[in-house]
C-alpha cells in the first residue's frame, strides 16, 4: 500500500515476513505543544531545529533523552500536530526494523520535494551484543554517500548514550598528557549518541509540575483544585510517580469517576 502524504502525516512502517510496508497512522494523537508543561526550554530547541529542517535550512538530527514519563514521545507527537499543514511528515521505525533503513531512506527520496521526514525511533536503546544500531550511523552522518537532505531522525531514549556502558571499560580508559582516552570499546558506544547534534535531556517533574499538567488536563472538568490536588497526589504516591506520564493516567482514571 502507496502512503498518500498529502493526506497521511505518519506511517510506521512495518516488516512481514520479509515484505516491506508502510502503514499509514489513521488515529494521531492530539497532544499540542501547549499541552506540556515545565519542558519548555526542550520545546523551544526542538521547535527551532524543526522549523529549519522545513525551511530547508541546517538542522541536526535530534536524541531526546531522561526519565519516563517526562513527555519526550509527547513532543514529537505535538511536533507533527503542529507542522504537518507546513510538510513535516513522519516515518516510525521500531528498532527491530532498522536493518531496513536504507530501504525505507530510498523511498523517501522518492517523494515530493514539497515534504521533509522525521525517521521516528522511539524508546531507543541496545543491549549488549546488538548490532543492529549500525545502520543509523549511515543516516547521522553518511558513509561515502552523503545523508538524504530531506530526512532527520529523532530518537527517544532513557539513555543518554543508547548503548550499556559497562564499569570494566571505564577501568581500561586512562589518561594521556592529562587527556582522557576512552577504551575502543566505549569510544564505539559514545560515537553513537555523539551523532546526533541536538540532544535534549528531560528530568522528572516536581510536584509544582506535575500539578500544572493536572489542571490543563482537567481545565474544562473541575473547579475545585484544592480537591483535584489531593486526589492527583494520593494516585501519584501509590504508582510511585508523578510524572507527566502519571498526570495522564490520573486523568483517565478520575474522570470516568466523575
Amino acid at each position: 500500500m502507496r502512503i498518500d502524504w498529502h493526506q497521511d502525516y505518519a506511517a510506521i512502517w512495518r516488516s512481514h515476513s520479509q515484505k516491506l510496508k508502510a502503514v499509514p497512522i489513521q488515529r494521531l494523537d492530539s497532544v499540542r505543544l501547549s499541552d506540556l508543561k515545565g519542558i519548555d526550554k526542550q520545546k523551544q530547541a526542538i521547535v527551532e531545529n524543526t522549523q529549519h529542517f522545513i525551511d530547508g535550512k541546517t538542522s541536526n538530527h535530534a536524541l531526546l533523552w531522561g526519565a519516563r514519563g517526562t513527555g519526550k514521545s509527547s513532543l514529537i507527537k505535538a511536533l507533527l500536530n503542529e507542522m504537518a499543514p507546513h510538510g513535516l511528515r513522519i516515518v516510525q521505525v521500531d528498532k527491530d526494523d532498522l536493518s531496513y533503513l536504507h530501504e525505507i531512506l530510498d523511498s523517501l527520496e522518492e517523494e515530493d520535494e514539497q515534504f521533509r521526514f522525521i525517521i521516528f525511533c522511539d524508546d531507543l536503546s541496545f543491549e549488549a551484543g546488538e548490532s543492529s544500531y549500525k545502520p543509523l550511523k549511515t543516516l547521522l552522518e553518511g558513509g561515502i554517500e552523503l545523508p538524504p537532505e530531506r530526512v532527520r531522525l529523532y530518537a527517544t531514549s532513557n539513555r543518554r548514550h543508547l548503548l550499556p556502558e559497562k564499569q570494566s571499560e571505564n577501568q581500561l580508559s586512562g589518561l594521556v598528557d592529562g587527556e582522557i582516552h576512552y577504551a575502543d570499546s566505549l569510544e564505539d558506544k559514545l560515537a553513537l549518541s555523539d551523532r546526533f547534534g541536538l540532544t535534549l535531556s528531560f528530568y522528572p517533574a516536581d510536584w509544582e509540575n506535575y500539578f500544572s499538567i493536572v489542571e490543563t488536563l482537567f481545565a474544562d472538568t473541575i473547579t475545585d483544585r484544592v480537591k483535584l490536588h489531593e486526589a492527583a497526589r494520593l494516585y501519584a504516591m501509590g504508582r510511585g510517580s508523578h510524572s507527566g506520564r502519571t498526570a495522564k493516567q490520573f486523568y483517565q482514571f478520575y474522570l470516568a469517576k466523575l
